[in-house]
């Protein structure tokens, strides 16, 4: 297939009865609304709220931004193929698909690795914090976090673009970069050995997350103030990573049990699951975590309230 512009790859998971979808469609939709508003007012009570113009909660801004990004990689299509005949997406809108969700997927664990140094040093050199951790700093960080991620991404993106494809026939709800390499007739060893060096890559920033927190635990075992502000700062961002690692590690376990017809609603499940859970559960588990965040949200709420009754 030569002129990859009039290739349509054909999608796989959506088999239900048309009313299945129909409910399928309202349950995904609210969904989907959630996620945004959540995020959005996490993002708002932080701009709004001058006490939390600080590093921890300016990355933890990005974290949702990035969750909105990383879900609307995902919901709009499956939005439009719930209330469609055809299950299909263009070549070039699955190139695009492809670069969204992994430029998040990227995006999401340099966050939290940054997060993790940002509370490293908040615990371990409490003293040091403020002259360490300026505006310039957290810009830098944040200008990081974004352009390894894209960087990741578009070469990623490239490698698999230069591939010949020989197959329309897509496994899954969605389009990833492992499924359209494997349509390809071509060597794909290139493919192969960047992959490799993505995982080398990501491997590393868990290994640097785990000696943040080796420390930070040590750090924290020194006083009462210590431990609490690691419950309330650092175990949050536990939670998270955990989350967003076990997410990828069902949609590794798709990638590699999935191939047959059973169970068809597990397979989407295990392989959707890393666009659905985390920006969902992400800024509920801050926003019930973090005090001043959650005082910030009381109040506001409170207020509409009172002048609603």
């Amino acid at each position: 297939m030569e002129n990859k512009s009039e290739i349509v790859f054909v999608l796989k998971g959506l088999n239900e009865t048309q009313t299945t979808r129909q409910i399928y469609f309202g349950f995904t939709l609210i969904i989907y609304f959630f996620t945004i508003f959540v995020n959005l007012t996490l993002i708002v009570t932080i701009f709004l709220e001058k006490r939390l113009h600080e590093p921890m909660y300016i990355f933890l801004c990005n974290l949702c931004f990035n969750g909105i990004y990383g879900a609307s990689s995902f919901y709009p299509k499956l939005l439009h193929d719930l209330l469609a005949d055809a299950h299909v997406i263009s070549y070039t809108g699955c190139i695009t698909q492809i670069f969204v969700v992994y430029s998040y997927v990227f995006c999401e664990f340099t966050n939290l690795t940054v997060m993790a140094y940002d509370r490293y040093v908040a615990i371990c050199k409490p003293l040091q914090y403020h002259s360490i951790m300026t505006a310039q700093k957290v810009g830098q960080l944040l200008l990081l976090t974004w352009s390894f991620s894209l960087f990741e991404t578009a070469v990623g993106v490239v490698l698999t673009s230069r591939l010949p494809v020989c197959g329309v026939h897509i496994d899954k709800l969605f389009c990833t970069n492992w499924a359209v390499v494997k349509l390809s007739c071509s060597d794909t060893t290139l493919n192969n050995i960047y992959g490799f060096v993505l995982t080398l890559s990501h491997v590393s920033q868990t290994a640097l997350i785990l000696v943040s927190y080796v420390h930070i635990v040590k750090a924290s075992l020194r006083s009462k103030a210590d431990r609490r502000k690691f419950m309330q700062t650092c175990l949050p961002h536990l939670i998270t990573l955990v989350n967003f690692t076990a997410s990828l590690v069902f949609d590794t376990m798709y990638s590699r049990y999935g191939s047959g017809g059973s169970l068809q609603a597990l397979q989407n499940v295990l392989a959707a699951e890393f666009l659905v859970v985390p920006p969902l559960v992400n800024p509920i588990i801050y926003g019930m975590n973090l005090q001043q965040i959650r005082s910030r949200l009381a109040q506001t709420f409170g207020h509409k309230v009172h002048a609603l009754s």
